[in-house]
C-alpha cells in the first residue's frame, strides 16, 4: 500500500476516531484511482485546488464526512460523503455531471483497530479485502478517468489475446466447436437445389421464382413461341387488355384465324320474330 503511510502520516493531527481512519483510507483509493481532491463541504470554495492531501478541516464533523473530488484530466466533480451509522460508516459517491450515485457499507471494526491509530502498521485489519470493496461497489469503472479505463482495457486484451495464442499452440488442446469467424462454410439458402424440395408447398403461387403450385400453361416452364397476350390477339382481344405480366389463360387457337365466314357476323334469320 504504497503511499498510504506518508498520507495518513501527513493527517494523523485530524485522526482521532476510528472513522477518521476509515475516510483516510478511502481518500487514498480515490488518490490512486486518478483523482484529485478539491475541498470539503457540499459547494464549491474559491480555494478549491487538485490536491493528494485532505483538507485541513475534512474531519471537523465526526458523523458526517463531505469531500469533492475531480479527475485530473477532467472538471466532471464527484462528491463522496461518509455518514457514521452505529458501528458501520455509509459511503456515498455522487457523480455531478450524471448523478449516478454507487454506495458502500463498512464494517469499521473490520477493517480499524481503535486502539492502534497511532500506529501506522497496525491501525488498518485486512487492507486488502477494503481496498477491494472499494474498487469494485464505490469506484466503478464508468466512473472512473479516461486514462485508467482505457489502460485497463488495453491490459484486459492483451491477456485475452495471450490466451488465445497459448490454446493455439497447445498440440493437444481440443479444437474450437465452432469455426472463427470468416472461416464458416457457406450454406446455400433452403429454396436454393438441391435444398428445394417441397418449396411449392411453402410458395404456391411461385413468387420467389422457383415455382409454385398452380398451373399458368404460359410459365409452366416449357419452351414457348414467346407469344405476349399484352400486345393483344387479333380478332380477338384489342392490344393492352392483358396487362402486362398479368397471368392469361389462353380461350382459343392463338395465332390462328377462324376458318370461313363469322357466323356471328349478321343475326339468323328471324331473330326478331317473337313467335319463332
Amino acid at each position: 500500500m504504497a503511499g498510504l503511510e506518508v498520507l495518513y502520516a501527513c493527517a494523523s493531527g485530524s485522526i482521532s476516531c476510528p472513522q477518521d481512519a476509515l475516510v483516510c483510507f478511502v481518500h487514498w483509493e480515490m488518490i490512486k484511482s486518478g483523482y484529485r481532491c478539491i475541498g470539503s463541504g457540499d459547494e464549491p470554495r474559491s480555494t478549491d485546488k487538485k490536491s493528494e492531501l485532505l483538507p485541513a478541516d475534512w474531519s471537523s464533523n465526526k458523523e458526517l464526512y463531505s469531500l469533492r473530488y475531480k479527475p485530473m484530466d477532467s472538471e466532471t466533480q464527484l462528491l463522496l460523503k461518509a455518514i457514521a451509522v452505529d458501528s458501520t460508516l455509509i459511503f456515498n459517491l455522487m457523480n455531478s455531471s450524471s448523478q449516478q450515485v454507487t454506495d458502500l457499507t463498512v464494517n469499521i471494526s473490520d477493517h480499524v483497530d481503535a486502539g492502534q491509530l497511532r500506529t501506522f502498521d497496525s491501525v488498518f485489519k485486512d487492507g486488502d479485502s477494503l481496498s477491494e470493496k472499494v474498487k469494485t461497489q464505490l469506484l466503478p469503472s464508468l466512473d472512473r478517468p479516461k486514462g485508467q479505463t482505457a489502460e485497463r482495457r488495453s491490459r484486459s486484451e492483451e491477456e485475452e489475446e495471450r490466451r488465445r495464442r497459448r490454446e493455439d499452440s497447445d498440440p493437444l488442446g481440443i479444437p474450437h466447436r465452432h469455426p472463427r469467424q470468416g472461416t464458416q462454410p457457406h450454406w446455400p439458402g433452403p429454396m436454393i437445389p438441391p435444398f428445394a424440395a417441397g418449396g411449392a408447398d411453402l410458395d404456391p403461387f411461385g413468387t420467389r421464382g422457383g415455382g409454385g403450385m398452380i398451373v399458368d400453361p404460359l410459365r409452366s416452364g416449357y419452351p414457348r413461341s414467346g407469344f405476349d397476350p399484352s400486345s393483344g390477339i387479333p380478332d380477338i382481344l384489342p392490344p393492352g387488355a392483358v396487362p402486362p405480366g398479368a397471368r392469361f389463360d389462353p380461350f382459343g387457337p392463338i395465332g390462328q384465324r377462324r376458318p370461313g365466314p363469322d357466323p356471328d357476323h349478321m343475326p339468323p334469320p328471324g331473330y326478331d320474330d317473337m313467335f319463332m
